[in-house]
Formats: C-alpha cells, sequence, structure tokens
C-alpha cells in the first residue's frame, strides 16, 4: 500500500499504557481494535518502524517493514483473548527437544554435549524440568513432571511474551533454548547458534550450502525479532 502518514509517534493512550499515533490518529489493528501497548519502550520501536516504512508520504510500503508490529499485532488480537492454544502448541515442543537429542557421530555428540548440556542444567535447575537425552533420532519419552513443569513456564509468559516464544521456539527446534531466551540466559545470536551447532558442523565438512545459508540467516533475523519483543515487552 502507499503510505498516507508523514509521522507516526508513540502517545499515551486513553484507557493507560501506550499507542501509536499517525499524523496524530491512533493507529488500530487488523481486527478493527485499538492499538494498546503496556509501555512506552514499545510504543516507539513501534512508532519507529512505521516513520521509516515507505520512507516517505506516497511511498510504497508492505507489512513486511513492520515485522514488530505484525508480531505484536498478533499477540493483542489472537493470543490475549485465549492464550491457552498457545501455550499448549509450545510446550509440546518440550517432548522432542532439539538439545535431547545427540548426533551419532561421537565427535559431533561431544560438541553437542559441551554446547547443550549446560541449557539442559539450567532447565532443570531452573525451571525444575530435568530432560533425558539420548543418541540419533529414536525418540525418548520425557519424564511428566519435567513436561509439566516446562508448559507452566510457558504459561508464565505474558501474552506479548507468549507470542514471541510462540515465533521462536519452532525455529530453534528447542523450547528450553526458547526459555532460556525469555528468562535472559540466552540472546538471540547465542540462540540460533546452539540450535544450529549440527548444520555448523556439517559444514565444516562439505562447505557452505548458498541455501542452507539464506535458512541460517533468516532463522536468525526472525530469532532477533522475537528476543526484540520480549526486551521490549518488560522495558
Amino acid at each position: 500500500m502507499k503510505r498516507f502518514w508523514d509521522n507516526a509517534t508513540a502517545a499515551p493512550h486513553e484507557k493507560g499504557g501506550f499507542t501509536v499515533l499517525l499524523d496524530g490518529r491512533p493507529m488500530r489493528l487488523p481486527g478493527g481494535g485499538p492499538l494498546h501497548l503496556p509501555n512506552l519502550p514499545l510504543a516507539q520501536a513501534l512508532a519507529q518502524e512505521w516513520q521509516e516504512a515507505g520512507g516517505a508520504k506516497e511511498g510504497e510500503m508492505t507489512m513486511d517493514m513492520v515485522p514488530l508490529t505484525r508480531l505484536a499485532a498478533t499477540a493483542i488480537d489472537r493470543v490475549t483473548p485465549d492464550p491457552a492454544p498457545s501455550i499448549e502448541a509450545i510446550a509440546q515442543y518440550g517432548e522432542t527437544d532439539l538439545l535431547c537429542y545427540r548426533g551419532d557421530d561421537p565427535r559431533l555428540a561431544a560438541i553437542q554435549a559441551a554446547e547443550w548440556q549446560p541449557l539442559l542444567d539450567w532447565a532443570a535447575q531452573r525451571l525444575d524440568a530435568p530432560l533425558l537425552v539420548t543418541t540419533g533420532i529414536l525418540h525418548v519419552k520425557q519424564p511428566p513432571g519435567s513436561l509439566a513443569a516446562l508448559k507452566r513456564a510457558v504459561a508464565a509468559q505474558p501474552p506479548l511474551e507468549l507470542t514471541a516464544l510462540g515465533l521462536a521456539v519452532p525455529l530453534l527446534g528447542s523450547l528450553v533454548l526458547g526459555l532460556a531466551l525469555a528468562h535472559g540466559r540466552l540472546d538471540a545470536a547465542e540462540a540460533t547458534r546452539l540450535a544450529l551447532v549440527e548444520e555448523s558442523w556439517q559444514q565444516d565438512f562439505w562447505g557452505e550450502d548458498a541455501e542452507a545459508v539464506a535458512r541460517r540467516r533468516a532463522i536468525a533475523k526472525d530469532v532477533l525479532l522475537a528476543e526484540s519483543l520480549m526486551r521490549l515487552a518488560r522495558a
């Protein structure tokens, strides 16, 4: 669409919190409801996206230019009214968490153990969720108590953070990495690096593949977006 505004600014919302104004008019969500944000830093970040989108009035813009807005709108429009489906979907990743599956090659398994075990130890100690580890792709059944603890950790996330977690966890293939990101145990770059340990190891043997490189960059970009929403929601 064409950009129809000159200035995007953050402003107090009439019901408390903050919103974004486009030339003084309150922005509305795709579903028609008001954009109601919990704090000024998040509102300012969204306003900055809209200030840059399209370059100037009458410029061409797409919603891909405002990814933080799209993610926040999903949280407000879809997750806030009923977070249960999101909690259930995210928690299921604990049943097949990437960090619990080590490679058949002993060299790779040793690297994975060194890189991943500290995060599993963190989950056991911080979240009361010890998880079992196996070699290869054969499914290992995790303790029900640990899965329940992980689900409680997911359910404890407010809607904005829960939505960000819902973006990060499938990309990382690991609920533990996602929760470590949400708790500030890892940043986005480290979480992405840990999720791609096997790919990096394979790359050392076979060299870079352009498609794989593009995929890793896309993952890194979206995990960083999820981390940004988590951080701003708590600012």
